[in-house]
């Protein structure tokens, strides 16, 4: 089992980096993707994405269920999720228990056969949020990218296009 955690800021090209790792192992890697394109903006970030990513992956859309995506494709190639935090964020306005859905989701991961690649944003470099929602996200993906990296035998930090192995 090979459980890589990228996380970094916004537009630091954590996703270019976690679709080179995913890359970088036998098969045909599976793109587990967290967006949904709810607004014409989302659309076209989708867009891109898979432009640059090309035809070669296997897509799956999975807003919430992710853990039973994870378990229906071990044995394939790489999975790579993109991203964690979008995850969270429908988890929080699906009224879901994000703390146990985190949970289940390091469970499973630590079963896993084959690689998974995860991206995520680290949200908690920045000024404390002035409402209590932005809180309670950037408190939640505090303690979600905790969980993960504790449970991951790779953790990089993107800056900037470069990334820093921190684990």
């Amino acid at each position: 089992m090979a459980v890589i955690l990228i996380t970094g800021g916004a537009r630091s090209g954590k996703s270019r980096r976690a679709e080179l790792r995913a890359r970088s192992f036998p098969g045909q890697p599976v793109y587990i993707a967290t967006a949904e394109a709810l607004d014409a903006e989302m659309d076209e970030r989708i867009a891109k994405h898979r432009a640059r990513r090309g035809s070669d992956w296997i897509e799956r859309e999975v807003p919430l269920d992710l853990v039973e995506v994870l378990s229906g494709t071990d044995g394939a190639g790489a999975r790579l999720v993109d991203c964690l935090t979008l995850w969270l964020s429908n988890l929080l306005h699906a009224g879901r228990d994000w703390s146990q859905e985190v949970t289940r989701l390091a469970d499973a991961l630590s079963r896993q056969h084959g690689p998974v690649v995860l991206v995520t944003n680290e949200v908690g470099l920045g000024i404390v949020p002035d409402n209590a929602l932005a809180r309670t996200f950037r408190d939640a993906a505090g303690i979600m990218n905790q969980t993960i990296a504790g449970i991951a035998e790779e953790v990089e930090f993107v800056v900037a296009g470069l990334p820093m192995k921190l684990k």
